[in-house]
């Protein structure tokens, strides 16, 4: 079963086709990064239109990657939730349109969940139950699956997403856009016990949250400084070291990589999984990995970052396993929901 998965919830507009949920034949990937890096951070507008620009010609170059044609195809799973309004509303209209003319089935596909499905890519694949953190940059969950379709929410950031904390702290710093993989670079050249910033204690089990930690990290920037805390963050970077730059960098990724292993591995504990998987695009943290490696009693496979970030390969995969106990959409009536939870 051929499928082709479509994905723009935010500023990547990507299309890729995957052979029974396993095989994947292409994957393309049209990034914004160099467009969005101007104005700091993702500018929705500038991000659906960019997707309009591109959509159609990243779809045939899936098809044309994969050395198939839309005869070959047996559906189409496309991004709905969560993301972006404009951007989802491109790839959502795109595939309502494509199902129609091309008489395909559609799936519409939850995209938090969709991460989690990059891991079915991997050989062996993961088995049931599985033990899912979901960390990205709008997105810090622990998920408990007990099959295709069937699982539950443990805990999830009461606040900001580890990936936002990453960001936000990368660019306290002065480190430019996108900041989160700039911080894991600084950290390898930190020492990473420079400070001890605080974890959060929260009421849920399995929840996180990482404001204070980002709080904490101001704090200590400005009184390294000399100065209040009252004083502009933005004027911070220009009164920094490169070596307390690296060291805060070091000590923040410490702590926000111990609070998700902690979490992890008092899940593990109390669930007794058969597998643990990572996903979203700090899975590609290498001290994430790292951490996780050494503390789990159970082997870890990991994906490449490519299936890490944004990508519609792992759209498709879960459209396999989605259309084996879901029925097709009607295509005149999928609407987008950008803010829905799994």
């Amino acid at each position: 079963m051929l499928i082709l998965g479509i994905e723009s919830s935010c500023d990547e507009t990507a299309a890729a086709v995957v052979r029974d949920g396993h095989e994947c034949l292409s994957s393309v990937v049209q990034s914004q990064i160099d467009i969005h890096k101007a104005f700091g951070g993702v500018v929705p507008e500038v991000a659906a239109r960019s997707h309009i620009e591109v959509v159609l010609a990243v779809i045939e170059e899936a098809l044309v990657q994969a050395k198939t044609t839309w005869d070959d195809i047996d559906a189409i799973g496309i991004t709905y939730a969560p993301g972006l309004v404009g951007s989802l509303l491109i790839g959502v209209m795109t595939a309502r349109t494509l199902a129609i003319v091309k008489n395909k089935p559609l799936y519409p596909i939850h995209h938090v969940e969709g991460h989690v499905y990059s891991n079915f890519l991997l050989e062996p694949q993961p088995e049931f139950p599985m033990l899912s953190l979901i960390v990205s940059g709008l997105h810090s969950q622990l998920v408990l699956f007990r099959g295709h379709g069937d699982y539950t929410l443990l805990g999830q950031t009461q606040d900001d997403a580890v990936g936002e904390a990453f960001d936000k702290v990368a660019r306290l710093l002065g480190f430019p856009y996108p900041g989160g993989p700039k911080i894991s670079v600084a950290a390898e050249q930190g020492n990473a016990y420079a400070y001890n910033f605080p974890k959060a204690k929260m009421d849920g089990k399995y929840d996180f949250s990482f404001s204070g930690l980002k709080t904490a990290v101001l704090r200590q920037a400005q009184a390294i400084c000399g100065k209040t805390h009252d004083f502009p963050s933005a004027q911070i970077p220009e009164l920094l070291t490169q070596s307390q730059r690296n060291d805060i960098a070091a000590s923040f990724q410490r702590i926000a990589v111990e609070t998700l292993v902690d979490k992890t591995i008092a899940a593990f504990n109390e669930y007794l999984p058969n597998s643990v998987v990572i996903a979203g695009g700090v899975a590609c943290n290498l001290e994430l990995r790292r951490q996780l490696t050494d503390r789990l009693t159970i082997g870890i496979d990991y994906v490449s970052p490519s299936l890490c970030t944004d990508n519609a390969a792992m759209i498709a995969t879960l459209t396999y396993y989605q259309s084996k106990h879901q029925p097709a959409c009607n295509p005149y009536l999928l609407e987008v929901k950008p803010s829905l939870s799994m």
